[in-house]
């Protein structure tokens, strides 16, 4: 399936749910609750997260049947509009984010609101800012309140059809790449001001580069920018202690001089504070990924 914004090429006619003894989950050393997008008093493992899983206790009954996570790809099966997908981002004190930006073509021409459907995150799924592991170890997505929004069972498979992408049909494996993306983050230096979203909301422009350079946080969770010449967009959400997770849709590769990559600032990311007015991304490691300063 094509991915990072362009329109898939799957075509999902129907799922077929399988028995859990498909794919067995080790269960979290602390499969107890945490506190929302407050963390938690134990690191999680977001990489637990990695798997094909029905989906249950979804208000919305067009919300999908399967959430299939798999490195950084999202695929959501079983929809009104066939298969959506996207990427997703979690972090190891609980904070979730998902992002839908792409829809299997077949299913989404004809259907009313399926091409907007096609470019918009699920409502039920924007509500989801954290995760946590129940009793038995099953993932369950909140929202800010840390109430549930929907419980994920393991052992999900979408039935197979002519010009299925085969990887939707295994359950996704934890790989290296995987590990790494999701490997906690450093703590925010001491010197920072840890960003709350109040505080990150706003347009920013790097110190120096292309004078068109900029990122702006809107208040409902997406982002919008430029690297001088190619439009870039996705979503953000902070948690405590400077957490900081963002998704990238696709984007054009028009070349510029002095082009600033905030984009890709932004997705490495993942603590963000403030030096007097200046932004500093920081990745998973304590680097600084960018500097950023607000505009009047």
């Amino acid at each position: 399936m094509v991915r990072q914004g362009y329109v898939a090429t799957l075509v999902v006619m129907g799922v077929l749910l399988a028995g859990c003894n498909r794919q067995s989950y080790p269960a979290p050393k602390n499969p107890g609750p945490i506190s929302g997008t407050t963390g938690s008093v134990a690191p999680l493992a977001p990489e637990l997260l990695i798997g094909s899983w029905t989906i249950v206790d979804v208000a919305d009954p067009g919300a999908g049947t399967i959430l299939r996570l798999a490195d950084r790809d999202l695929d959501l099966i079983g929809s009104r509009c066939g298969t959506l997908g996207g990427s997703w981002r979690a972090s190891s004190d609980g904070t979730f984010l998902a992002d839908i930006f792409t829809a299997s073509g077949a299913a989404v021409e004809g259907i009313p609101g399926c091409a907007k459907a096609s470019q918009e995150t699920p409502e039920w799924l924007r509500r989801v800012t954290a995760y946590q592991f129940d009793s038995a170890g099953l993932p369950v997505l909140l929202d800010a309140r840390a109430q549930p929004v929907a419980r994920l069972i393991p052992g999900a498979t979408p039935t197979p059809e002519p010009d299925k992408a085969d990887d939707l049909l295994e359950p996704p494996v934890v790989t290296d790449e995987a590990r790494r993306a999701l490997t906690p983050a450093v703590a925010l230096p001491a010197t920072l001001v840890p960003v709350d979203r109040h505080r990150l909301a706003g347009r920013w422009v790097p110190l120096t580069g292309h004078k068109a350079a900029y990122v702006e946080f809107t208040p409902d969770g997406e982002w919008r920018g430029s690297d001088g010449c190619n439009d870039e967009s996705g979503r953000w959400i902070t948690a405590a202690r400077g957490t900081l997770l963002t998704t990238a849709r696709g984007v054009t590769a028009m070349f510029c001089a002095d082009s600033v990559p905030v984009g890709g600032w932004l997705l490495t990311a993942r603590r963000a504070g403030l030096d007097g007015q200046v932004l500093v991304l920081l990745d998973a490691r304590g680097g600084e990924t960018g500097r950023l300063v607000p505009t009047k």
